[in-house]
């Protein structure tokens, strides 16, 4: 049962809704560097999760979501049934919203002074249940714009991109937070158990 992703849709989806109505609710959730040093308001690493610029940015994080959040669900209840973990659901929280947190650092360092920087978007978050997957099953196939590419060269050749993008683009798009919620979501399995490693190696030869 997939009932966290579904849950974290329906209440994104609703925020997102929302504030597309709303700029001034956007703006108060948005990721503002400058507030949160400024003003405390710390909610912001949580809260810029569930709000999208425009109905593509929502759609694509959402479908995203529900397609690799269903097997990061199945994964947690795997680790469980071997006695890794206790409670998978709250570690699919820990995954999702650790994700959201780890992205917003570095662009929180970056723009600490910029009042005029917002980031929004589930993207940090989603890379990371994109990539705990890719940790337990590296050779399974990712669809990239209907090509089957093997999850692990996904996973490098994205890795790249975000890091590249990062330094040398100009769009309005956060790719640090991209690449650093890729990063927690393939490194969270071994904070839950560092010997799961072997698995990821078992699986990837």
């Amino acid at each position: 049962m997939s009932i966290m992703t579904v849950i974290i849709i329906l209440i994104t989806a609703g925020v997102s809704l929302y504030a597309f109505r709303d700029t001034s609710l956007l703006y108060r959730l948005s990721l503002t560097p400058y507030e949160v040093f400024r003003r405390k308001e710390y909610w912001r690493l949580i809260t810029h999760g569930f709000v999208h610029a425009d109905w593509v940015h929502l759609l694509v994080n959402m479908f995203v979501l529900y397609s690799f959040g269903r097997l990061a669900e199945r994964i947690f209840a795997d680790l469980a049934s071997y006695g890794y973990l206790k409670h998978p659901q709250f570690h699919f929280l820990m995954l999702y919203f650790g994700g959201l947190v780890v992205s917003a650092i570095p662009s929180l360092v970056k723009h600490r002074q910029d009042p005029w920087y917002h980031s929004v978007g589930a993207s940090g978050a989603v890379s990371a249940v994109i990539f705990i997957s890719i940790f337990f099953q590296p050779k399974s196939m990712i669809f990239f714009y209907f090509i089957p590419i093997p999850a692990i060269l996904f996973g490098v050749l994205y890795l790249g991109y975000s890091h590249y993008m990062a330094r040398h683009s100009d769009e309005n798009i956060n790719h640090d937070a991209h690449f650093y919620g890729a990063v927690f979501g393939f490194l969270y399995p071994l904070l839950i158990h560092p010997s799961l490693f072997k698995v990821f190696w078992g699986q990837l030869f």
